[in-house]
């Protein structure tokens, strides 16, 4: 599905924030790589997903009324077994269940787990002045904690989202550090690109983007984009009528 089939059944909806899963897809159509993922609409489905995918792998609920998942319960990492995957699920249901009465659930997402990398982030926004912005920096708890970015008006090519990735203290880490080997740090440079062709050409539709985690691997094995969230906003609209 292209991404403004996503954003204008999203819309049409009546709601500007993606789901993870509508999120992921709309940025893979770019070539943004991400984790992979398959969307499970049963127990049974997420253990036909886990297998096809392989242990360990994660659980996220989608629905369009949970915008935080880790708050709601609706997250669980490191699921090594079937048994774990079948108890974690019907966690992940009735906690929401719980904590948000009434929500939508369209799902719950099965995804590979990473766990080796240099978290960071990718994201963007619409700035009334400049228009499309992308921006880069440390992931995590990090982004907020150093404020650690760096920006970058769209479209970038590859050259200048090097140049951005340089200007950060992240790029110390990723050029690798007391034994470490470095990172992929021209797929990193290709996607924060694509991201920014993303941003720009989904103008219209697209007010804010945040990919993160972001994990970058060792160098030649690229990257993955573990989660990822849109809001929409159509530009030239005061009232979108959109919650």
């Amino acid at each position: 599905m292209r991404p403004v089939e996503i954003f204008d059944r999203a819309l049409g909806e009546g709601r500007k924030i993606l789901t993870v899963y509508e999120s992921k897809l709309a940025i893979s159509s770019y070539g943004i790589p991400v984790t992979e993922m398959k969307l499970a609409k049963s127990e049974e489905d997420a253990i036909e997903a886990a297998k096809q995918i392989g242990y360990p792998v994660v659980l996220k609920i989608v629905s369009p009324d949970v915008i935080h998942k880790t708050d709601v319960g609706g997250v669980v990492l490191g699921i090594e077994s079937e048994e774990e995957l079948r108890e974690a699920y019907r966690r992940v249901l009735e906690c929401v269940k719980r904590r948000v009465p009434g929500a939508r659930v369209q799902g719950v997402l099965v995804e590979e787990m990473v766990e080796e990398g240099v978290e960071v982030i990718i994201g963007g926004l619409r700035d009334e002045q400049f228009g499309p912005v992308v921006l880069f920096g440390l992931g995590g708890i990090f982004v907020e904690v150093l404020r650690d970015v760096s920006y970058g008006i769209a479209p970038v090519d590859e050259a200048e989202a090097l140049e951005m990735i340089e200007r950060t203290r992240a790029y110390r880490l990723l050029k690798g550090y007391r034994g470490r080997r470095s990172c992929d740090i021209s797929a990193l440079a290709n996607a924060i690109s694509r991201t920014s062709e993303f941003l720009w050409e989904l103008r219209e539709y697209i007010a804010e983007l945040d990919l993160n985690p972001v994990f970058v691997l060792e160098d030649g094995r690229g990257l993955k984009v573990a989660d990822a969230r849109i809001v929409l906003g159509l530009t030239g609209s005061k009232d979108l009528g959109i919650q």
